[in-house]
């Protein structure tokens, strides 16, 4: 109620107190009145607050019972001056300059038609195994399981391969090979080589098992036809040698399973009978397999092997037999695989020793998908045969010296993997130290009827081989593929001031090139560093009173051959040796054939 009554004080004050002030201005504004204009490029807000000034409203209003309109104090007058016509004024932010879009442009529906799809709807959140895809067949090629290629060329070169299979029976494949090459040199007298080779292979697959088998006849013949040139040899007629091997293998193994904590095995019975044109006799078999168990990342397992072999000639009858076992453990993640175990061998017959080495191996991704880093220690127990010394060496004499070298430690670190797409590489750094090294030594001596023939020697002691090995490997497209690999070696002799016949450096390279759907390019190359041997006697036989090694100069071989597909079944060859015609000795007096080519037909059936 105070409030009320404070409210109507207050207007009363007001009106008596505007009252008069506003009398006296209407007054004034009666006799002055005119018209004026306002430039119109003053603002908006001048002309409303002149315009506002100049506006005098009477807002007093008498009060009463009547309320009735008098025409004194009692009236209620509002007088409005226009000073300038109105000019309203627009802001550019709201000024729209676009000009409409007059053109059609009503965009085409074409006619739609639905089929349905009867399917019924699976729901299953599950997810299913994919089915394989079905690889297409080939129409670019004749199915053709046998092939055969015959030739002829200088230094009556003969060469005839043939290969004969079954068919495309996965479960079951039956084949069979034959391989022919000789030649025969004019540089020097009877500079004679054939090889032949005759085998049979078969292959089934049962529900849970694989079996293998292979049975093989080789035979190689040669002339000891080196000597030292500086000698007065008028009635050389140098002797004949050859080497034949007879030999099988048979193979269990358990067919894999995509199983957890799955167990396997394998069996494998393997051996063969050796001789050469003299008394030389050699018997070999070797049983051997492995137990393994898979318990989620890592695996179990037991390898073990039985080495049985007799070696004969003319002044011995050795047996020199192996025991083998090798229990491991490996670890396996995603970016690192791990073996570590040990390797346990028995020698018995020509000697009787017990060894003990470390086996373990170490994978890891350094880049993954890319490049990894592997490092390996591991020995072991080199057994000496007479068919592996005839293999790398065919001018080996009689009465082969028989001992067996140990690897005593072998280290090697390195990185593998893929540099780019289609470029594999290896690069290793090894070290090894071996006892009684087996090495190759000439054994000529004219008072055995002009022997030039070679032996074996042992270095007697430890021997220690420092070297690096690189392996490349680039297939840029189907049509182009390059690979190669080089050795270096450094040799720490226990006993020999040489490491006689063994090179320090190799390279072997090689090429494949696919000019077209008709015509394919291979080539080779060997370069071969310089190697000793140890001389014996001088130009007339007679023993020297001290042994000078003799150096056997570095060497190139270049390779290089062409096949033409005139059809889908025959082709035709040539294949060009030694295209540097060079000539240097592999081994000491015995050097390589010159410059040949050669070249056939094949056909596929």
């Amino acid at each position: 109620m105070k409030l009320r009554y404070s409210y109507i004080l207050f207007s009363l004050l007001t009106a008596f107190y505007f009252v008069p002030a506003a009398a006296q201005v209407k007054k004034k504004a009666t006799t002055t009145t005119k018209k004026t204009t306002t430039p119109a490029s003053q603002s908006t807000a001048k002309k409303l607050g002149d315009a506002a000034a100049k506006v005098v409203q009477d807002t007093t209003k008498k009060g009463g019972n009547n309320n009735t309109p008098d025409k004194g104090t009692s009236s209620l007058s509002e007088e409005i001056v226009v000073t300038t016509s109105y000019k309203p004024v627009l802001a550019d932010a709201v000024k729209i300059r676009r000009n409409p879009d007059l053109e059609d442009k009503s965009p085409f529906k074409a006619p739609l038609s639905y089929t349905t799809l009867d399917k019924r709807l699976d729901k299953d959140n599950e997810i299913q195994q994919l089915e394989a895809m079905k690889r297409p067949p080939e129409q670019d090629s004749i199915p053709s399981n046998n092939y055969a290629k015959v030739g002829l060329g200088s230094m009556k070169t003969t060469f005839a391969e043939g290969y004969f299979a079954n068919g495309k029976d996965e479960a079951l494949q039956v084949g069979g090979y034959v391989k022919h090459f000789a030649q025969k040199g004019s540089d020097f007298n009877k500079q004679n080589e054939s090889r032949n080779e005759l085998g049979v292979f078969g292959k089934t697959i049962l529900a849970e098992n694989t079996l293998r088998g292979t049975i093989n006849y080789k035979r190689r013949a040669v002339n000891f036809f080196g000597y030292n040139r500086d000698s007065a040899l008028l009635d050389f007629n140098p002797l004949k040698q050859h080497f034949s091997t007879l030999s099988a293998e048979g193979e269990l193994t358990k067919n894999y399973k995509d199983v957890e904590n799955d167990f396997t095995y394998a069996l494998k019975l393997n051996g063969y009978l050796f001789n050469n044109a003299y008394k030389a006799k050699e018997n070999n078999v070797v049983i051997s397999g492995f137990l393994n168990q898979t318990v989620k990342q890592f695996y179990a397992g037991l390898a073990a092997s039985l080495d049985l072999s007799t070696q004969k000639d003319s002044l011995y009858s050795y047996n020199n037999s192996l025991v083998r076992l090798n229990p491991y453990i490996k670890f396996q993640g995603e970016n690192y695989k791990i073996d570590a175990g040990v390797s346990i061998v028995k020698e018995f017959g020509v000697s009787s020793r017990f060894f003990l080495f470390p086996a373990a191996k170490l994978e890891f991704q350094v880049i993954p998908k890319y490049v990894r880093l592997f490092a390996e220690a591991k020995g072991d127990v080199n057994k000496a045969s007479l068919r592996d010394f005839s293999e790398t060496n065919p001018y080996i004499g009689e009465n082969i010296a028989i001992k067996n070298s140990v690897d005593q430690f072998d280290v090697s670190v390195g990185l593998k993997g893929t540099l780019a797409p289609g470029l594999g590489f290896k690069a290793t750094f090894f070290r090894n130290s071996i006892k009684d090294m087996a090495l190759f030594v000439n054994n000529f001596d004219r008072a055995l009827g002009y022997n030039n023939k070679f032996g074996v020697i042992y270095d007697d002691g430890r021997s220690r081989v420092s070297g690096f090995n690189g392996e490349l490997d680039f297939k840029a497209t189907d049509d182009l593929s390059i690979f190669g690999r080089v050795e270096f070696k450094d040799f720490k002799m226990a006993s020999e001031a040489q490491a006689w016949n063994m090179p320090k450096f190799k390279l072997t390279a090689g090429t494949v090139i696919r000019i077209s759907n008709k015509v394919n390019i291979n080539g080779s190359m060997l370069i071969r560093g310089n190697t000793y041997d140890r001389f014996l006697t001088d130009a007339t036989g007679a023993p020297l009173a001290q042994q000078a090694p003799i150096s056997i100069k570095s060497f190139v071989d270049l390779n290089g051959g062409v096949e033409y597909k005139a059809t889908k079944q025959l082709s035709v060859f040539v294949q060009v040796n030694n295209l540097l015609s060079n000539t240097n000795p592999t081994w000491l007096y015995y050097n390589n054939y010159g410059f040949n080519i050669f070249g056939g037909v094949g056909y596929a059936f």
